[in-house]
């Protein structure tokens, strides 16, 4: 398998490399549109590239977060959460647990992002923990931390920056390329000249068009390489692959869109936030491959392992996905049966842990009357005491 991962990773650096390309190329062409000279406009581009790339590695996870309005919780908070994201980081080797968000969102989603192994973090929506029992959360959790563990975190927010970069310059390109060739028109006229001007200004425009385009498809290729490698690491976490398709599979059905996500961080999330019903064509441009399969090759593995994975992807596929030689001399992994938890889960008990969750993470304290009421206190609120609406009785706040 970790020639699979390195494989990934030598794709990763093409992939930067043809984005970064395609950005400079454009910065080229914007530069000689407006001020005659394309090694300026190389140089704009580097600038701003570096710049955001600077701010991706060191501050990239916050910004990703913030944008996903996720909140920190610890095992307090959550327990049932935390600890199924510590069975996974134990599971794969993590050395570091990662930090664990919640977004409270009805839509059912989730992702992993970081710098590295050392500084991760997994965010979840309340929709997917109010949905899901234990075994299909662990599911989505181990798909999760096998991005982080594969080391697919980074790169996810490197190519986000690199596709911002070049939406950012095409966005503004196109509108003061707009402008400028009217100006440069009427010079023309004026003049008698310009038509090679004029030439560039139309091949910007269009590369400014085309460019953000065909940046998200290069990058949506690599992306669903690394989506089903995730999925067969998160079968051999588990032990039970129909875990995560039957996560997949009510995810997939949920009506709710997630509010938070758009297009620079739509292929951190295990399913696409955009996806649409019944359009052929959402499939060819998603990040991520069709759920439908996903379901279908997990449901067909015959063990954990990445060879029982590799198996049931060719039986759906008909080609590997897993390079051969990281099969050689892989040991079986047999599956596990259900586990009697997550089949006696109750989803009212998995809404109110989820509610307190929330209210924790937003500094709310949550205190139980002997009556059986909770009542939830403001961060802010000054009082030692509280009545009770329902009993009267006075209740410390402390």
């Amino acid at each position: 398998m970790w020639e699979q991962i390195r494989s990934n990773q030598l794709r990763s650096v093409m992939l930067v490399a043809l984005l970064g390309g395609l950005l400079l190329f454009l910065g080229f062409l914007l530069g000689a549109a407006f001020v005659d000279n394309g090694v300026i406009g190389i140089i704009i581009a580097l600038i701003v590239w570096g710049m955001m790339v600077l701010i991706a590695y060191f501050q990239g996870d916050s910004i990703l977060l913030s944008i996903a309005g996720a909140k920190k919780i610890t095992r307090d908070d959550h327990p049932r959460l935390y600890n199924i994201v510590e069975e996974m980081k134990i599971a794969s080797g993590l050395e570091v647990m990662p930090d664990i968000y919640i977004i409270d969102d009805p839509a059912m989603n989730a992702f992993a992002t970081g710098r590295g192994k050392d500084r991760a973090a997994v965010a979840v929506t309340t929709g997917l923990l109010q949905s899901l029992n234990r075994d299909e959360l662990q599911g989505v959790i181990g798909h999760e931390i096998a991005h982080i563990k594969n080391r697919d975190v980074l790169l996810m927010a490197m190519c986000s920056v690199l596709l911002g970069t070049i939406v950012i310059l095409a966005w503004y390109g196109t509108r003061f390329l707009i402008y400028g060739g009217m100006v440069s028109r009427s010079s023309s006229r004026r003049s008698g000249g310009g038509q090679a001007q004029l030439f560039i200004i139309i091949v910007a425009l269009l590369l400014a068009i085309i460019a953000p385009i065909a940046a998200q498809l290069l990058y949506f290729a690599i992306s669903r390489r690394r989506e089903y490698l995730a999925d067969a690491c998160s079968a051999l976490y588990t032990r039970y692959p129909e875990g995560l398709a039957s996560a997949l599979e009510k995810i997939a059905a949920s009506p709710k869109q997630l509010r938070s996500a758009n297009k620079a961080t739509a292929p951190m999330y295990i399913i696409n936030p955009f996806r649409s019903r019944g359009r052929a064509a959402s499939d060819l441009t998603s990040t991520h491959p069709p759920i439908s399969e996903r379901i279908r090759i997990l449901r067909s593995m015959a063990g954990a392992s990445f060879a029982d994975y590799d198996r049931a992807y060719r039986e759906v596929k008909r080609h590997s996905i897993i390079p051969q030689s990281s099969l050689k001399d892989t040991a079986g992994v047999p599956l596990r049966a259900a586990s009697a938890v997550a089949e006696s889960e109750n989803e009212i008990i998995r809404t109110r842990q989820t509610s307190d969750a929330v209210w924790r993470a937003n500094r709310y304290r949550i205190v139980d009357c002997p009556c059986g009421v909770r009542l939830k206190i403001p961060p802010d609120f000054g009082e030692e005491t509280v009545t009770c609406p329902r009993c009267g009785e006075e209740i410390g706040t402390k």
